[in-house]
């Protein structure tokens, strides 16, 4: 399991508020695209991050993590697994506190690297789904 309840909810109500969504594009048939409103509901601040670098939810776009002006606090994958693990790496590398690797993506090696890190991390999980099943 790549997520106990304690770690969920510490990166869902402890690790701040700043959430890059990886992924995230402006195309409503997209997961990630309800799963920001989800967060956006739940107090967070939703910072797209997609190539296209466009304005999601009211916030604007950036082509890259690292090309974010401000401190992230989660970074949220919505990636291929076969992807993922670079973006844990930058994640790392950009000072997140958390990682959260969205349903269907898994990396183990990224999850060690991560953790190794110091990063909380889950994977195989939507806060979309654990929001309401913790109580929140």
């Amino acid at each position: 399991m790549y997520g106990d309840d304690a770690t969920i909810r510490t990166i869902l109500t402890e690790s701040g508020d700043t959430w890059a969504v990886v992924g995230l594009s402006t195309n409503r048939a997209r997961a990630a695209y309800r799963v920001a409103e989800v967060l956006q509901r739940f107090g967070k601040r939703v910072v797209p991050v997609h190539p296209k670098a466009e304005t999601v939810h009211g916030e604007p776009g950036y082509a890259s993590l690292a090309e974010i002006p401000f401190d992230v606090d989660v970074v949220d994958v919505f990636v291929n697994s076969d992807l993922a693990g670079a973006v844990a790496d930058d994640a790392v590398a950009k000072g997140a506190k958390a990682v959260w690797f969205q349903l269907d993506v898994v990396d183990e090696d990224a999850y060690a690297r991560t953790r190794a890190a110091g990063l909380d991390m889950v994977m195989d999980r939507c806060p979309a789904i654990e929001i309401p099943r913790l109580g929140r």
